[in-house]
C-alpha cells in the first residue's frame, strides 16, 4: 500500500479512484466491510482503491481540554490499513486550517482533483466540512455534480449495536477484552518498546518485562491472560503471558506500569528500543491490594495457574490467538 501524507505527492496521481474516508480508528469490523466493498468496486472499474484518513485524530483538535486515548496509533492503523490490501491511504494533517474546509472545498479539492474519485463509500452516519456541516445526503449531491457516485451503509450490528469506534473504546476501557475482539476482529493489542532504565543487554535471562510508557488506550487496570510478541519479521518471539495494568498497590506507593510475566521464557536478545506487541486475551481479575508480597505471590500463581488453563484450551480447541 502507498502511503501519501499531502496532496501534494500526488500531484501525478492520474487514476480514477474508489474512495473511503474516515477515522479508522481501530480498523474494526465495520471498516473493514467498507473497505472490502471499495476495493471490490475498485477492481470492478479499473480502479485504484483509497483511504482518506487523518493525523492528528481531530477530537486531538477539537477537544483541547482531553485527549481521546486511540484504539489504533497511527502507525498501526497504517499496518492494519495495508493488510486489507488497498492501494493507497491518503492521511491529511488535521490543521487549523482543514477544520475550516467546507464541504464543498474538501469534495473539490481532495475527492476531484486530486483523486479523481470515481465512487465514494461512506456510512450513513458520515459528516464532514466545517462543523461537520453536512452528511450523505450533500455528498452525494456534490458527487452529482462532480461526477462520482456515493454508496452509503447502514452501521454493521453484533448482537444488537452497531459496531463503532467509541463502543469498542468503552469496552476496552471497562476491560471486556472477548466482546472487544468480536468487534475488532482480533485481539486489542498496543505496540511498545521494554521501559528504560532496567538495564537490558544483549541477553534477557528474567522471565518479567515492564513496557514503556503508553500514551494511548489501555485495558482497565487488572491482570490480564496475554501474547507478547518481541521484536518483528522472522527473528519475532511470541511468549504467553500473565499481564498486571496498574498501581502494584502492594507494595506501597503507586506506581503504575504495565508488567508482563512471560509463561514460556527463554532468554531473548533484548534492547531499550526492541519492538513488542501485546495482545490482550481475557481479563482474569481486577488490581487489589494484598496484605504481605507472600500473599500476592500465591495470588500471582493462582493468575498463571488460570492463564495456562486458558492456553491449553485454546490448543485443544484449535483457538487462533
Amino acid at each position: 500500500m502507498k502511503i501519501a501524507r499531502s496532496l501534494t505527492e500526488l500531484a501525478s496521481f492520474t487514476q480514477p479512484s474508489v474512495v473511503t474516508i474516515g477515522n479508522f480508528d481501530g480498523v474494526h469490523c465495520g471498516h473493514r466491510m467498507v473497505i472490502a466493498a471499495v476495493r471490490e468496486r475498485a477492481h470492478q472499474l479499473g480502479a485504484a482503491s483509497v483511504a482518506v484518513t487523518f493525523d492528528p485524530h481531530p477530537a486531538h483538535v477539537l477537544r483541547t481540554d482531553s485527549r481521546l486515548p486511540l484504539i489504533t496509533p497511527l502507525a498501526a492503523k497504517l499496518d492494519l490499513l495495508a493488510a486489507t490490501g488497498l492501494d493507497l491511504t491518503l492521511v491529511l494533517g488535521f490543521t487549523n486550517e482543514l477544520r475550516h474546509w467546507t464541504a464543498r472545498h474538501f469534495a473539490t479539492t481532495v475527492l476531484h482533483d486530486t483523486l479523481h474519485a470515481a465512487e465514494v463509500h461512506e456510512g450513513e452516519t458520515f459528516r464532514f466540512g466545517y462543523d461537520a456541516e453536512a452528511g450523505i445526503d450533500s455528498l452525494t449531491t456534490l458527487g452529482a455534480e462532480l461526477g462520482f457516485a456515493v454508496r452509503a451503509y447502514e452501521p454493521r450490528a453484533l448482537r444488537g449495536s452497531a459496531i463503532s469506534s467509541s463502543r469498542i473504546r468503552k469496552l476496552i476501557a471497562d476491560g471486556n477484552m472477548p466482546e472487544a475482539r468480536a468487534l475488532l476482529g482480533r485481539p486489542f493489542s498496543i505496540h511498545s518498546t521494554p521501559a528504560s532504565g532496567r538495564g537490558y543487554g544483549t541477553r534477557y535471562a528474567v522471565p518479567t518485562i515492564n513496557l514503556a510508557p503508553y500514551a494511548d488506550l489501555l485495558p482497565a487496570h487488572g491482570v490480564y491472560i496475554t501474547t507478547l510478541r518481541v521484536g518483528t519479521g522472522d527473528n519475532a518471539r511470541l511468549f504467553h503471558g500473565v499481564t498486571n495494568i496498574g498501581n502494584r498497590p502492594t507494595f506501597g506507593a503507586d506506581s503504575f506500569a504495565v508488567e508482563t510475566h512471560l509463561l514460556d521464557f527463554e532468554p531473548i536478545d533484548l534492547f531499550e528500543d526492541t519492538p513488542l506487541e501485546m495482545a490482550f486475551l481475557l481479563r482474569l481479575r481486577e488490581e487489589r491490594r494484598f496484605d504481605s508480597p507472600e500473599l500476592l505471590r500465591a495470588q500471582i500463581m493462582r493468575d498463571v495457574a488460570g492463564a495456562q488453563r486458558y492456553f491449553r484450551l485454546c490448543d485443544a480447541l484449535h483457538v487462533r490467538l
